[in-house]
């Protein structure tokens, strides 16, 4: 049982990266699903998440706007989409899924995946 994050690396200002997360071992749609991030010195933080319940998506105030969470039901994979990043975007980026939304209660995190965003 795991999920095995990537597409993390080096983007300039303005750029954009997409992240994907591949679940082994379980079932995805069982469960709300998350992207969370931490950056150096800071505690980790929700980004984006799909509640189980409604489908709802959520986002960070930092991020709304720039970000996109999905997910694909049939390949068992999420995704997050970030567009217009900035420097402060920089942290390392886990993806999550649990009973609810939250990083208390998420069951099942990925590795985490690094993005720098500098000139």
């Amino acid at each position: 049982v795991q999920l095995q994050a990537s597409g993390g690396g080096l983007v300039q200002p303005g750029g954009s990266l997409r992240l994907s997360c591949v679940a082994s071992g379980f079932a995805l749609n069982y469960y709300a699903i998350g992207w969370f991030r931490q950056a150096p010195g800071k505690e980790r933080e929700e980004v984006s998440c799909i509640s189980l319940s409604d489908g709802s998506t959520a986002h960070a105030e930092s991020v709304k706007g720039r970000y996109t969470i999905s997910r694909d039901n049939a390949k068992n994979t999420m995704s997050l989409q970030m567009n217009s990043l900035k420097p402060e975007d920089t942290a390392v980026y886990y993806c999550a899924a649990g009973r609810s939304p939250t990083i208390a209660t998420m069951t099942f995190w990925g590795q985490g995946t690094q993005v720098t965003v500098s000139s």
